[in-house]
């Protein structure tokens, strides 16, 4: 089961993360101003993704300057009806998003989805891991996968969204394509990332699922060992982090960042807010940001942004009603 499809542009770039060419900074900014629009608090990681990019763009002179706004709600609803009522006075806003729009819009935590708005480009992502505690017997997704059969009540799989949240789909999408029922899976829920690194100390949760990029930062400090990656082949920024395909699970996934603009925004401007990512990846500047915080470089931009979003809504919501969330 393939979760996304990797474009060749994606390809390239996942395996060169880290390897840029140095590029002169811009003489004249593209566009002079791109207010981000954060459907979440600060620190977060939209927060993060808008903040980051809009550094690497101004520092690079692609952009002259940027401003950014939180607006927290619904989920991240109320930034996306904000956007779209005040649609005509929006055209240099540019809202962060991700893989959640798509969850959300399914579930009715809010009425819209990624159709009401205009697709600017994905720009980011960050693959997802299952990860044990570094004392655990468990060192391979066979390991895990053997417990589960030996007893499927003493093995549970933690994550830090709600049941039918992306760290649950992502459990359920690795059991399932191991040849598990992913409705079985034992799945507890966490609020806080500490929480469940009590959990995983405890003996509460056998394993959790986490994102790629905190799974390392948990590895380097020597508290997890990284058990299976839902990257096409090794991430350069851990390669000691085993694919799950490479142990005959065949499972991709990524958890996006993109930027959306308001709905009816002039092709023009939609253009150019596209060349000045597109460009982006070949700045200092940008390696700087994307290696701070181990984001993979994956470009989707106008159709190809479009269909990836569709493919990824269709294999979402397929496994939510198959675990009774649709």
């Amino acid at each position: 089961m393939s979760f996304f499809s990797l474009t060749r542009r994606v390809a390239l770039a996942a395996a060169a993360a880290g390897i840029v060419a140095s590029a002169p900074v811009a003489a004249e900014p593209i566009v002079d101003n791109i207010h981000f629009l954060v459907p979440g608090g600060a620190g977060g990681g939209w927060d993060g993704t808008a903040r980051g990019t809009g550094e690497a763009l101004t520092k690079s002179g692609l952009v002259g300057t940027a401003s950014y706004e939180n607006m927290s709600g619904g989920g991240g609803g109320k930034a996306i009806g904000y956007l779209i009522e005040n649609a005509a006075s929006s055209h240099d806003t540019l809202m962060v998003n991700s893989t959640p729009i798509i969850i959300r819009s399914l579930t009715g935590v809010f009425p819209q989805n990624f159709r009401d708005l205009t697709l600017v480009a994905g720009t980011i992502g960050d693959y997802a891991a299952l990860v044990v505690n570094s004392d655990s017997k468990i060192n391979s997704m066979k390991d895990l996968l053997d417990a589960y059969k030996a007893d499927p009540s003493k093995v549970a799989i933690g994550g830090g969204s709600v049941p039918g949240g992306m760290d649950h789909l992502v459990a359920a999408m690795v059991m399932e394509a191991a040849g598990e029922d992913p409705v079985a899976v034992k799945y507890i829920p966490y609020d806080a990332g500490g929480k469940a690194m009590a959990g995983l100390l405890s003996g509460e949760i056998q394993a959790l699922s986490t994102g790629f990029s905190e799974a390392v930062a948990l590895a380097e400090a020597g508290e997890v060992k990284i058990i299976g990656v839902t990257a096409p082949e090794r991430v350069p920024a851990y390669k000691d982090a085993p694919t799950m395909k490479e142990q005959g699970i065949d499972v991709t996934f990524v958890n996006w960042r993109g930027f959306f603009g308001p709905p009816g925004l002039p092709a023009d401007k939609l253009a150019k807010y596209q060349e000045v990512f597109a460009k982006m990846y070949d700045t200092e500047a940008w390696e700087e940001v994307r290696a701070r915080n181990g984001w993979v470089n994956i470009f989707n931009s106008g159709d190809d942004f479009k269909t990836f979003l569709e493919t990824q809504e269709k294999a979402i919501g397929d496994l939510m009603k198959k675990l009774g969330f649709l």
